[in-house]
């Protein structure tokens, strides 16, 4: 048998794939498959042929493209560079020391009447250890325990060494004590009296001290710490493990690669900051959803401990906030336009603050709102806080619809121009009249926008603060705010129409000075529809059960992403997700205390700055919103039957709409084409379809129409049913 030598191992014969009979003929050179001996075989040469490898050494980049891909780490922290951070600060470091201040002075008689009581034992205790050291107490234990010893030597060493120590100190306390009288003769003689007295007082002072127990000290403390543990890896790992994830265990078992921090824990804020890398195969939405068992494996309370996902890392990174207290608990700054200081809603407003206590701004103007929550998490608080903040513009007009029907938007009615409370279908209809009237507005103000922005007065084909200041124009922000928005988009008779308005609305408003807010309990496809969902641009969501009510408040994959209001727990009132604010979703709380009282001061001080600049309208001065009688009561039907005889079986569209606006033009102004009408009957349930019928001219077509054998059909069956209700 010839020897196999390393030119004829098979990794190195060739590149190319074998079959499994091949393969073991290589691995197996004296085993052929025809059972012939290997040594008969003829020896085939062949090239060396190295594998390709895989991962290829880090080329070393010139110094320029080192530099610009490099991410530098900013010079000073973020609370170094904040404003309100600073100042915040600044404001408690100064009631701290006046705080401090005031507490001892108060205490001062107490703390004089404490030094002298104390004075006796701190004599006896000077007294007590000058004695002591004089005679060497403290070698006393040493010579003890070589007399019981035995130990002559080492007894006469210790003696001889205790006499000497002895001889020295009576030498220094005779020198010391002739000095001290000396001091206090001279001092008698020289000093200000007012200094001997400080003295005097400086030495009773020391005795009381001195005389104190080590458990009550003079001086009470005026400020009891809470000591808050601090954020360490070791805690990080310890409380990732708890959460039962698999990748995690591995990777912090034996051979594991343990959980990564590409930055140090810090303090941030009122917290602390962790950046973890987790285990591949995790992201920060898996965290999220075992939010309470990580503040168990903290041991923090749940509303202490916030984890997050690093958007602008890879969707492992996870920042992990722990703070001092509960976020729901902690002390809120104050809200700066509690006041009722003049706003400008072209500018961003305090919403709410974050886990940090900083505070959140949220500009209402070239926006919409959706609000989405379960019951009872301060939906209705944050769109009220929303038209206060409204309501502190003087130019801002305000329509408030509160179809829940509690009065929890009542506060409002001394500024609003239109304001409705509860589902009967009285209010129903108003709603319909006004938002009808503000679909005309919105065209209205959109013909006016581009014959503005000819004129250059609107470079951006949007309203600008100095239009809206110019009341000629009456391009003033409109802020309307419905709470339960379902129930008009739910309604039977007008919930398409409403629906289709909204859509309307929440596409063109916003640069137009139209700013729509919509909260709902129940955000679903119905509750909240799609056109609405899909393009309102400011969201804040509330704890919602599931990832379906997540999306639609915050936007689709945003589950996905890891921003779940589904983490919130029952307690987490007023807290939720704010996104289109900045690049990335917040956690924000909306103002602490801001209830029914506190709402009507803040109203009154926006109602007093309307007063002044002659703003008040509608509603704030008792004019009620009139509602025609045509939409009280959907006369649709009867008009078409009214304006088409019998004789015609069929009429387009157009003709119908014709007839309709002779026969009341205030009502069918708004119906310019075809599809206005087909929509408006839709919602009764009789579909258009293709109708035979001539042109003025003769010609006969086929164009979109309505059968009056329809109309007639659907009005006999609603009175039937009518009668015999």
């Amino acid at each position: 048998m010839t020897e196999r030598t390393d030119d004829q191992r098979p990794s190195e014969q060739s590149a190319e794939t074998v079959t499994s009979e091949e393969a073991r003929v290589l691995h197996f050179p004296s085993q052929r498959l025809d059972g012939t001996d290997a040594e008969s075989g003829e020896v085939l040469e062949g090239e060396l042929v190295e594998p390709t490898q895989v991962d290829q050494p880090e080329k070393r980049q010139p110094g320029t493209e080192l530099v610009r891909s490099e991410k530098r780490q900013p010079i000073l922290p973020a609370w170094a560079k904040s404003t309100q951070e600073f100042r915040d600060t600044a404001r408690w470091a100064l009631g701290y020391a006046g705080h401090t201040i005031a507490f001892h002075a108060v205490r001062c008689p107490v703390y004089i009447a404490r030094v002298l009581a104390r004075v006796p034992q701190g004599s006896l205790r000077l007294i007590g250890g000058l004695v002591a050291w004089l005679t060497d107490a403290e070698g006393r234990p040493v010579r003890g325990a070589s007399a019981r010893r035995e130990d002559a030597s080492e007894y006469l060493k210790l003696s001889i060494q205790r006499d000497h120590r002895v001889r020295t100190r009576a030498v220094m306390a005779i020198g010391l004590g002739a000095a001290g009288i000396t001091a206090f003769l001279v001092g008698r003689a020289m000093l200000p009296e007012i200094v001997q007295w400080s003295i005097v007082a400086g030495a009773v002072g020391a005795l009381g001290w001195l005389g104190a127990p080590a458990d009550k000290p003079i001086a009470s403390r005026a400020v009891e710490a809470t000591k808050v543990p601090k954020l360490t890896s070791d805690a990080v790992t310890r409380a990732l493990s708890s959460l039962g994830i698999s990748q995690i265990n591995q990777a912090v078992g034996k051979g594991g690669e343990g959980i990564g921090f590409p930055k140090p824990i810090s303090r941030d804020g009122k917290g602390w900051r962790a950046d973890v890398d987790l285990p591949y195969g995790v992201t920060a939405g898996d965290i999220m959803d075992r939010r309470e068992k990580l503040a168990s494996g903290l041991r923090r309370p749940l509303g202490c401990v916030w984890p997050e996902a690093d958007n602008s890392e890879h969707a492992g990174r996870m920042v992990l906030w722990v703070g001092d207290q509960d976020m729901r608990k902690a002390k809120q700054p104050a809200w700066a336009l509690r006041s009722g200081k003049q706003v400008d809603l072209f500018q961003p407003q305090p919403f709410g603050t974050d886990q940090r206590g900083r505070w959140v701004d949220l500009r209402l103007m070239f926006t919409s709102v959706a609000i989405g929550a379960i019951p009872r998490m301060g939906k209705t608080f944050a769109l009220r806080e929303l038209l206060l903040i409204a309501a502190l513009d003087p130019r801002a007009e305000l329509h408030t619809y509160d179809l829940k029907g509690t009065g929890d938007l009542d506060p409002l009615e001394k500024v609003t121009h239109v304001h409705g409370v509860g589902d009967d279908e009285d209010e129903i209809e108003k709603g319909v009249a006004d938002l009808r009237g503000l679909r005309e507005e919105l065209r209205r103000r959109a013909k006016l926008i581009r014959d503005l922005a000819k004129q250059g007065m609107a470079p951006e084909n949007k309203v600008t603060p100095d239009l809206a200041s110019k009341k000629s124009l009456k391009l003033h922000p409109i802020v309307i705010g419905v709470d339960e928005c379902q129930v008009w988009f739910e309604h039977e008779e007008y919930g398409e129409e409403l629906a289709g308005i909204c859509t309307d609305l929440v596409k063109r408003g916003p640069a137009l000075g139209i700013i729509l807010i919509l909260a709902t309990q129940r955000p679903d496809a119905k509750s909240l529809p799609t056109g609405i969902s899909a393009n309102v641009s400011t969201r804040f969501c509330l704890k919602v059960q599931g990832q379906t009510e997540n999306d639609m408040v915050l936007g689709t994959s945003k589950y996905k992403q890891g921003v779940r209001a589904t983490t919130f727990a029952w307690a987490d009132k007023g807290i939720g997700y704010l996104v289109g604010e900045g690049s990335d979703a917040q956690i924000v709380r909306t103002v602490a205390g801001l209830d029914g009282p506190a709402s009507e001061k803040v109203a009154a001080y926006a109602r007093a700055l309307r007063e002044k600049a002659g703003t008040l309208s509608g509603h704030a001065i008792g004019e009620a919103l009139q509602v025609e009688e045509s939409t009280r009561r959907d006369t649709l039907l009867e008009d078409i039957l009214a304006v088409v005889p019998e004789t015609e079986k069929k009429v387009w569209n157009e003709r119908v709409i014709a007839r309709l606006y002779e026969l009341r033009p205030d009502v069918y102004e708004t119906y310019r084409e075809a599809a206005d009408l087909t929509a408006a009957l839709k919602r009764h349930g009789i579909r258009t379809g293709q109708v035979w019928g001539t042109t003025d001219d003769g010609k006969g077509a086929n164009r979109i129409g309505i059968v009056r054998a329809d109309i007639a059909k659907t009005v006999t069956e609603r009175d039937s049913e009518r009668e015999a209700s």
